[in-house]
């Protein structure tokens, strides 16, 4: 990898008046409250010390009491009046009669990456999971989007956790198509998908012109004396598509801001935050460092991230990680802060948080002939031109290290940068962000994972690539930090046994610490026969493409895995799911699995089977053997197949 690109240029700096966009872009510098701490030591779970930050707790803790045993009724009334037939022990659980709020499950909700894919792919599933969705009420799988405590997003789920959010919790079709309000109070232009992300024109030289406008927009914060990078670009479009500020009649008027100045803490001022009807979000990006161990990068593949760097997770309150290699934090709305005396507010936009946990670009920076043919490489360039720097990583989203010094000498690799870049959160094999939801402090028994990443070589379905490099991280590099369930060690294994063309349990046996995982893929055509529109890798989709995607992944998230293998749904599937999810709860109250629920079991769960460990190709597959997929690429000992 090349860690830095060296920015010269002999053009002078030309003084420009500054858009509106501009400086509401700009960080701003100021004295830091009384009491500030730059760095949160975050503990450890081997040392049963492991903390969340007082705010997180104090949401947890508000939303457990004000909001979720409300919830967990209504889903249960939902499930209940489809007449499926549970155990006791079910309703028990979910209507709170049970000893106490502890007993309720602790879900957390997973969005992967994949592009516009999985944020539309994303968007489809959390329809079935919504309860403000009648469809879904009427099915019996309604309500859990609201029980659930946590909602993590990376790269494409990214863009719909942070739109979700900042966008005050509103449901699928309105997140994805606006609000059309004309209170602005309650206005949200959708993701106007519509337009081109970075290249919204069909005429090249109005792309140009387009490219210049984004630029001119981080100029205010180049000239404060902060690096700005092709994330900075990139997240004045995402300013546009993501963020608060922007529909289709006034995409191209210059004089708005067009997201400029939402900051990613300023969720915690929007109304539902506030009345804690959000499962707390959180979005996951990777640390791109020039000190990482080099031999724990995933082998014979084209990524370049080590395993062994920290996973960074940017919540609402703080920036940091719980990798033990770090176990530290820093507050969210300080972002940009080096010391306790002067801080920094107005760093953290949220087109920029999002940003960098979607910054995949960072793949083109292997060598020198291969960024200067990639796509990124014109507007590298013209940022070069325009804001010149020298010894900046271009291709990273950079933040000025906070836990920089002694607080993280010994354990953080960049504890002696002065800057810390971030990458694409699945750039290091885990598309899937469930490192957050492993977290032991949080408690999280249950996670819906959410897969739409690509791990095949010639479609775009999923294979459960994700899950297996999170697998072999945790059991190479800390096997006590985390606990994670068994599951399949090669995506040949996921396609052979149908384990991502159905929903799939993993971590069925009741004896293990490790959550259970309910694993929901895009990971083939649905069951009735329609023509697949989910296997797609778009730049831009059409109103109606973007219905036709939604639409076809509400059913291929309501189908479930039939007993009758010619069968186009499981009936049963809601009471499945209602099952997976109360069954660590179940199994803490010492009641052993019955009824409904066993045959359930029986059906979803992965039996721990090797089958399909054998090296088979086709014309819509590919089985690999000692294989690792990585977030776009499936290598193996002897081939590698790149794609877009």
């Amino acid at each position: 990898m090349l860690t830095t690109i060296l920015v010269a240029s002999s053009l002078p700096l030309l003084v420009v008046a500054q858009s509106a966009a501009s400086l509401a872009y700009t960080p701003v510098y100021g004295a830091c409250p009384s009491g500030f701490n730059l760095v949160r030591q975050a503990g450890s779970s081997a040392a049963g010390n492991q903390t969340l930050s007082p705010q997180e707790a104090a949401y947890i803790s508000a939303r457990k009491s004000s909001v979720l045993p409300n919830a967990w009724k209504t889903y249960l009334s939902n499930i209940e009046a489809t007449n499926a037939s549970l155990p006791s022990y079910v309703s028990g659980i979910l209507g709170g009669n049970s000893s106490g709020i502890a007993d309720y499950p602790n879900l957390g909700i997973a969005c992967s990456g994949g592009g516009w894919r999985a944020t539309m792919f994303g968007a489809g599933v959390l329809n079935v999971l919504d309860g403000r969705y009648e469809t879904s009420v009427a099915l019996g799988t309604g309500g859990l989007l609201q029980a659930a405590q946590y909602l993590t997003g990376l790269s494409g789920g990214s863009n719909l956790v942070g739109s979700l959010a900042q966008a005050n919790f509103p449901t699928m079709d309105a997140l994805a198509f606006g609000t059309n309000s004309t209170d602005p109070t309650n206005t949200w232009g959708g993701w106007l998908s519509q337009i081109n992300q970075e290249a919204p024109y069909t005429n090249a030289t109005q792309n140009d012109e387009y490219l210049q406008l984004l630029i001119g927009e981080v100029r205010g914060k180049f000239e404060a004396g902060f690096a700005v990078s092709y994330v900075d670009v990139i997240a004045r479009d995402n300013g546009r598509h993501f963020v608060n500020g922007t529909d289709l009649s006034n995409f191209f008027d210059d004089s708005l801001v067009h997201g400029a100045g939402y900051t990613w803490s300023g969720v915690a001022n929007v109304s539902t935050f506030m009345s804690y009807e959000q499962p707390f979000p959180i979005l996951v990006a990777t640390l791109l460092s020039p000190n990482g161990n080099m031999s724990t990068v995933i082998p014979n593949s084209s990524f370049i991230v080590p395993t062994s760097n920290p996973i960074m997770e940017l919540n609402v309150y703080e920036m940091g990680s719980y990798d033990p290699t770090l176990a530290a934090f820093t507050p969210m709305k300080y972002l940009g802060t080096m010391n306790e005396s002067i801080c920094v507010t107005n760093y953290d936009q949220a087109g920029l948080v999002m940003g960098a946990s979607g910054d995949w670009n960072t793949f083109y920076n292997t060598s020198e002939s291969t960024l200067e043919n990639s796509s990124i490489y014109p507007i590298i360039e013209a940022l070069n031109n325009t804001l010149p720097q020298t010894n900046v990583v271009l291709d990273g989203t950079l933040f000025p290290n906070s836990f920089h010094g002694p607080a993280t000498e010994g354990t953080f690799i960049d504890a002696g940068e002065t800057s810390i870049a971030m990458s694409d959160g699945g750039s290091d094999g885990e598309a899937v962000p469930i490192q957050p939801l492993l977290v032991k402090a949080r408690g999280v028994d249950t996670v819906f994972a959410i897969d739409a990443n690509q791990d095949w070589g010639n479609a775009y379905w999923s294979a459960g690539g994700s899950l297996i490099n999170t697998q072999n991280r945790i059991n190479a590099l800390f096997p006590t930090a985390y606990s994670f369930p068994p599951v399949p060690t090669n995506v040949s294994e996921f396609i052979a046994q149908n384990l991502s063309t159905r929903p799939t349990f993993f971590g069925c046996d009741s004896s293990t610490e490790a959550p259970l995982i309910i694993y929901l893929a895009n990971g083939g055509p649905p069951r009735d026969g329609e023509t697949p529109v989910t296997n797609v890798a778009p730049n831009n989709v059409t109103t109606e493409q973007m219905q036709a995607f939604l639409n076809q992944t509400y059913t291929i998230a309501t189908q479930g895995n039939p007993a009758n293998a010619s069968g186009a749904i499981d009936p049963e599937w809601p009471a499945c799911l209602a099952c997976g999810v109360v069954d660590r709860a179940r199994n803490r109250s010492g009641v052993e699995r019955s009824g409904t629920c066993s045959s359930c079991f029986e059906r979803y769960c992965w039996n721990g089977s090797t089958y399909g460990l054998e090296v088979t190709s086709g014309t819509c597959s590919l089985y690999v053997s000692g294989g690792w997929r990585m977030a776009g690429v499936v290598a193996t000992s002897s081939i590698v197949l790149a794609f877009i």
